[in-house]
């Protein structure tokens, strides 16, 4: 039985279909919905073999941007959550999820070579979470 619905959310066009389709599963089923946006950490930069660590107080404006950003996009889902972390978004997202919830991610068109190299959040998402995935497609054109 679903307790909870989770949705990912990157301010995509995709995310934001993604987050429509699990407002509406929410609503259904009568549970809680919590959006979720990753942020992925700067990689530390390496000028003349000094690494040189991004400012605190930056990544914390940053942080504080996406959870605004990310509770405006909610403001109109009764009773949302919103919940903004650091991290590999599949892994964020598969670790917020229990075996009660509907994860709900959203299709990103990549490039067959993207694809290859970076792998699909959703892809990945599909295949470690504990509980069942909804993948959203989003807008999609029709074929000619």
């Amino acid at each position: 039985m679903i307790q909870r619905v989770l949705v990912g959310v990157d301010f995509s066009e995709s995310s934001r279909v993604a987050l429509e389709r699990a407002a509406g599963w929410a609503a259904q089923l009568g549970v809680p919905l919590t959006a979720i946006h990753v942020l992925q950490p700067p990689a530390p930069m390496l000028p003349e073999a000094q690494i040189a660590l991004p400012d605190p107080a930056w990544l914390k404006a940053m942080e504080e941007h996406a959870r605004e950003h990310l509770e405006a996009m909610v403001q109109a889902i009764p009773g949302a959550a919103v919940c903004v972390k650091w991290g590999s978004p599949a892994e964020e997202l598969v670790s917020e999820a229990t075996p009660e919830a509907l994860l709900v991610v959203a299709q990103v068109g990549h490039s067959g070579l993207e694809r290859l190299l970076f792998g699909s959040t959703a892809s990945r998402v599909v295949k470690h979470a504990p509980c069942d995935v909804l993948v959203v497609r989003g807008e999609t054109k029709p074929r000619k």
